[in-house]
């Protein structure tokens, strides 16, 4: 397996998925200039054991909330997609279906979707009250124990060179001793998921829980039985704290009524329909223009969202109709003092 993330061929290719859509950052031209040189070089430091993984740096992105982004090298970063272009698939087969985060072919709409579904199931055609069991994990990535995940990926992993790579990836970062794992390593994320893949594990299981979905450290319970939930609660606390060193946040949990709406990854969903969540939308009226319509555009289609869409379209109108005024302004005050000469 190490023979296969260090190889020459999987590096060559994980640099072609790492510099996809950052061709314009001066890092990626600088060492995409000399990309046979230093992949090279890479590869030979990996099979000489001389491969250092270099530090961090920091930033934060207000995406709503503050979140601290910590971006390793590019050199770093492309090992990053080696390694988990290799051993991602051998993880893939063995999670759960309703786990929805950083996984082809799923994301935040499908979670979303998956929840109704299961909603609409208990509630038997909307006959039946629905009640959700909404949980968040206190401080996830900063609260990864680096001795647990290590554990976990050698359960799969037989390869001695491989673990001590990934090792070494894991333990260039910390939040405090021997916790946490950066957002910015594409890693991570794969390590959030087999991280996590051990409560749903239980979840499934153990506790035999039939309309659970999660999306990373968020996740739903979809019951009829309000008191079943609520027994729920203790085990779950129990068993990430006992087996993953970690907490539910106690102040995001709640056990809420499906018809009185339930805020779940950005949209707020009823029985016959969804809208945004009231910070997501703001957000989205404060970024929306028309340079990224599309990317709005897809986010409503989800939800009830037409007056919004309409309100932005309208908003980016008056924008760029006084740019345009605006325009034709400057181009007469032009004409007005250099006469025609100034469009040569």
């Amino acid at each position: 397996m190490y023979d296969e993330i260090i190889s020459l061929e999987n590096l060559f290719a994980a640099w072609q998925e790492f510099k996809a859509g950052k061709e314009g950052k001066a890092d990626v031209q600088a060492f995409g200039l000399k990309i046979e040189d230093n992949l090279f070089a890479l590869h030979e430091d990996l099979a000489t054991g001389a491969y250092r993984h270099g530090g961090y740096e920091a930033f934060i992105v207000n995406d709503p909330k503050p979140r601290n982004i910590h971006k390793a090298s590019v050199c770093d970063r492309v090992l990053h997609h080696a390694v988990v272009r290799v051993i991602e698939p051998l993880f893939e087969r063995k999670f759960i279906y309703d786990s929805y985060a950083c996984r082809k072919g799923k994301g935040t709409h499908e979670a979303v979707e998956r929840f109704r579904s299961f909603a609409w199931k208990v509630s038997r055609n909307n006959t039946r009250t629905v009640w959700v069991l909404k949980c968040d994990i206190r401080r996830f990535f900063d609260s990864v124990n680096h001795r647990v995940l290590l554990d976990l990926l050698a359960r799969e992993l037989g390869d001695p060179k491989a673990l001590a790579l990934l090792g070494a990836v894991i333990g260039s970062f910390a939040t405090s001793p021997g916790r946490g794992i950066p957002l910015g390593n594409l890693t991570s994320q794969l390590f959030a998921n087999v991280y996590l893949d051990r409560l749903d594990q239980f979840a499934k299981r153990r506790l035999g829980l039939k309309y659970y979905v999660r999306y990373a450290d968020d996740f739903v319970i979809v019951s009829e039985n309000q008191a079943y939930l609520e027994n729920l609660i203790p085990k779950l606390e129990r068993f990430l704290r006992k087996y993953l060193l970690l907490d539910l946040h106690r102040g995001k949990l709640r056990l809420l009524k499906w018809h009185q709406g339930v805020d779940f990854l950005g949209y707020v969903s009823f029985p016959h329909h969804a809208v945004l969540r009231t910070k997501t939308k703001r957000r989205l009226l404060a970024r929306a223009d028309e340079h990224n319509r599309s990317s709005y555009v897809g986010l409503l289609k989800h939800c009830r969202g037409f007056g919004i869409a309409r309100h932005i379209d309208k908003s980016g109108e008056k924008r760029y109709s006084h740019r345009r005024f605006k325009d034709q302004r400057y181009e007469k005050h032009l004409q007005s003092r250099f006469g025609s000469m100034h469009r040569l």
